[in-house]
């Protein structure tokens, strides 16, 4: 886990990045003196933080000039929050509808590097219930959501972006390496949905499914999670429908009309 900088040559070096980035936003093109007199900043150090951020892709030089200006790097990065209040708002109505139906807790979650993070939420109508909030992450392996967003990926890239992740126990029944993964992912496939049988935590049940975007990409899946003692045999085939009925509409309302897991 990283440890985050609070002293403060770090706040102000925040601080300074987004006053850059501010008088950018404001001025089409501009070159270090007058944004460094706008800013009331050296020259030297605006000229050092702008550098930096033409390595990384947010600014750059037009022409033979030495004018900055922004690159549609932060629009594609705002694009993709846009994008995922869009969704956001497009689930909402799926996710409370079967709220209702099962009175369980609902997560809808994507991918990220190595974890899976909670986008949107609906709790539980009962008492007993699991703890989860927004924005939380959680590992690949052990939950519903992470295998469902790995199961149709290249083995080559599920690899990749386990290669770095300790496979910690959080019960007996937790896969313990990437092979069992693997092996996971293949029933998951297979079977259209997935499944954490108590394999992140105790007295937990939860079952996934995929939602895709217009392209036919897997963006996001969705989750209904309820403790073992509420869980019956018997209802599995109705649950994983009502996940899949859910799912196919918020695809098809993202674009995707071949939702291919027909509920039964």
């Amino acid at each position: 886990m990283s440890v985050v900088d609070n002293s403060p040559d770090s706040v102000s070096s925040v601080l300074k990045v987004f006053g850059i980035l501010q008088a950018l936003g404001e001025q089409k093109e501009i070159g270090v003196t007058e944004l460094s007199q706008r800013i009331m900043m050296s020259k030297s150090t605006v000229y050092r933080f702008l550098q930096t951020m033409k390595t990384l892709g947010y600014v750059k030089q037009e022409g033979e000039t030495d004018k900055y200006t922004l690159s549609l790097k932060l629009f594609e990065l705002g694009g993709k929050a846009l994008g995922y209040q869009d969704l956001i708002q497009i689930a909402d109505a799926q996710m409370h509808r079967l709220g209702k139906l099962t009175k369980e807790t609902l997560h809808l979650g994507t991918l990220d590097e190595d974890s899976v993070v909670y986008l949107h939420k609906i709790d539980s109508e009962y008492n007993l219930r699991m703890y989860s909030r927004i924005g939380r992450r959680c590992p690949l392996y052990s939950t519903g959501l992470g295998k469902v967003m790995m199961a149709w990926l290249p083995e080559e890239e599920v690899r990749g972006m386990l290669a770095n992740v300790t496979f910690e126990r959080f019960t007996e029944h937790t896969l313990a390496n990437i092979d069992e993964v693997l092996t996971e992912l293949v029933r998951v496939r297979e079977l259209g949905y997935a499944e954490d049988n108590e394999e992140n935590e105790h007295g937990l049940r939860c079952f996934a499914v995929p939602i895709y975007n217009r392209m036919g990409r897997i963006i996001t899946g969705l989750s209904l999670s309820l403790p073992s003692v509420r869980f019956e045999e018997s209802k599995r085939a109705e649950l994983i429908s009502l996940l899949h009925e859910a799912a196919g509409h918020i695809s098809a309302e993202l674009g995707y009309h071949d939702y291919p897991f027909t509920p039964r």
